[in-house]
């Protein structure tokens, strides 16, 4: 499948000078006939040479369009993705650390798990792919840009803790994820692991939306695990002070919908290994990009000089 985007949309409303352009070249071009009229008798010269001496520049005008357009087009900056089966892809893992990845309804705790299935995810990975590291709760931080450096970013993951910032700040993460993969050539993944137990609703908010929006814009796909099951346990906050845990799967599901990923559910450690297997159809499925901005730019600028030799020659105006 291939889709086309552009880098700058609002230079397209450009393509509009296109109309206006092909009638004032014929508006002008009965202006120039009457004039030339007035000082001879093209009739008379076409009866002599066979030829038809005024004509309507078609080619011209042809060449013009084309050049308008390749023009306009490369300025908007398109950006042509198309998928392939080619293990191009980089990955960041954003991990939840927010303090109901401590409940035990998954053993030992749900954040050992997400660690696990981190350290287990990069093993899996070629020795082409990069990946990037992303911790958040109420607030995201990146523990690692991305590197193909497989015991760093292990040792890195392994080093995660609960932050004791409050919620969970999903949208924050996917754009904070987003930004480490912009400058990346490949095709590019976002890992999220969460409970999802501190979103608001069964429907995404305003800023998860947010997130979501700006992955896409990049073409970015993110896959969602959910960690957890819905038992109702409560984690210790202090004395006297058990504070309810839940498990919220609908807003990571709605995430990997929108943006064309895959949502998996882990409630058990016998669930990780066939996760890895699954993970297999996202390593090898890549969604490859082409800028032909420039190229476009080149060819109207190479057509204009033939535009340019076109005038002085064949169609030179007669004074």
């Amino acid at each position: 499948m291939a889709i086309i985007r552009f880098h700058n949309p609002e230079y397209l409303i450009l393509l509009l000078s296109i109309p206006l352009m092909i009638v004032t070249h014929f508006y002008f071009l009965k202006y120039t006939k009457r004039k030339a009229i007035k000082f001879a008798n093209f009739e008379a010269l076409k009866r002599v040479t066979g030829k038809k001496i005024l004509t309507k520049n078609t080619l011209l005008i042809v060449l013009r369009i084309i050049i308008i357009f390749f023009l306009i087009i490369g300025i908007s900056g398109p950006i042509f993705w198309y998928t392939t089966n080619t293990d191009v892809n980089d990955f960041v893992i954003a991990i939840d650390t927010s303090a109901s990845m401590t409940t035990e309804d998954v053993e030992p705790n749900r954040l050992v798990i997400a660690k696990d299935i981190s350290m287990k995810f990069i093993d899996s990975l070629s020795s082409n792919a990069q990946f990037g590291i992303v911790s958040f709760s109420g607030a995201s931080f990146v523990d690692s840009t991305l590197n193909s450096n497989k015991d760093l970013e292990k040792r890195i993951i392994n080093e995660i803790d609960i932050t004791l910032s409050g919620g969970t700040d999903i949208g924050g993460a996917i754009i904070t994820s987003t930004n480490l993969l912009l400058n990346s050539k490949k095709s590019k993944k976002i890992i999220l692991i969460s409970d999802g137990s501190n979103t608001i609703g069964t429907a995404v908010d305003d800023d998860v939306q947010m997130g979501i929006n700006y992955a896409k814009k990049n073409q970015i796909k993110i896959f969602t695990i959910g960690i957890g099951t819905k038992s109702g346990k409560t984690i210790y906050a202090g004395e006297n002070l058990n504070i309810p845990v839940g498990y919220n799967t609908d807003v990571l599901k709605e995430i990997s919908r929108q943006t064309e990923g895959k949502f998996f559910e882990i409630s058990s450690n016998d669930k990780i290994e066939s996760f890895i297997e699954e993970i297999e159809n996202i390593r090898h499925e890549s969604e490859v990009s082409i800028e032909p901005g420039f190229g476009f730019i080149t060819i109207s600028l190479l057509l204009l000089f033939v535009e340019w030799g076109l005038i002085n020659t064949r169609f030179r105006a007669i004074p």
